[in-house]
Parts: C-alpha cells; sequence; structure tokens
C-alpha cells in the first residue's frame, strides 16, 4: 500500500491506494470513424409576420393563439376593415413578442381578448367576416 495526502475542498486527507504488481496495464487508444451527420439548410429569415407560428392559426373565421402567453397589445378595433398580413395583436411568449396577423382581408368582427390577458394555445383571439 501506498500512501497519499490530498486535499479536497480545503481538507488534506491521507489516503491509502494498493499497488498492482505485474498487472501493467497497456492502454489502447482507437480513433472514431466519421459519423455522416443529415447537414440542415439555413432557411432565409422571415420576418415573424409572415411565419406560420405568428399568424395564429384559423379556424374558419376565427384566429386562434399559437401557443400560450399574455396579450401585450391589440392594433385593431371591431368593425375595422383589414388586410392580409396586418398585424392585429402582439402575444408575448417566452419572452418574444410574436405579432398575430391577419391570414386574410376582411373586417374585424369581435375581438376576444384584452390587454394583459393570459391565453392558452388555441384560445379565440380574434374573429374575422
Amino acid at each position: 500500500m501506498r500512501q497519499f495526502r490530498v486535499t479536497v475542498n480545503g481538507e488534506s486527507l491521507v489516503v491509502e491506494v494498493e499497488e498492482i504488481k505485474g498487472g501493467a496495464t497497456n492502454p489502447q487508444t482507437r480513433t472514431a470513424s466519421a459519423v455522416s451527420m443529415p447537414t440542415q439548410v439555413p432557411r432565409q429569415a422571415s420576418s415573424v409576420r409572415g411565419s406560420a407560428a405568428s399568424g395564429g392559426p384559423t379556424t374558419g373565421d376565427n384566429i386562434t393563439a399559437p401557443m400560450p402567453g399574455n396579450i401585450l397589445s391589440i392594433q385593431v378595433k371591431e368593425g375595422e376593415h383589414v388586410k392580409a398580413g396586418q398585424v392585429l395583436l402582439i402575444l408575448e411568449a417566452m419572452k418574444m413578442e410574436n405579432e398575430i396577423v391577419a391570414p386574410r382581408d376582411g373586417t374585424v368582427k369581435k375581438i376576444c381578448v384584452t390587454v394583459g390577458q393570459s391565453v392558452n394555445t388555441g384560445d379565440h383571439l380574434i374573429s374575422l367576416e
């Protein structure tokens, strides 16, 4: 047995280590073969306005929340005519501001949320006609 003094977290310890005779080790190293990984072609960055996640899923004339979050601002009023791609409201989710846009031209029939309100995925936000 051989004794060694080691310090761990400021505490000095004496440890005994058994020496193995005749059991010399022969370390072996191997090189890993290259692994082919599929490459992802980066998509051109698009504005949030045009993305499917930000537009909000639509069910007929209903625009629903694409993810849970809080309503930061409402950019339109009931009865207002909107064009496809126009920002209707801003939804904050995971510290990011997401523009919810009109999927088509139309008139805002009903606004179903208020500023500061928490919404879940699929909650009804705005109705268009």
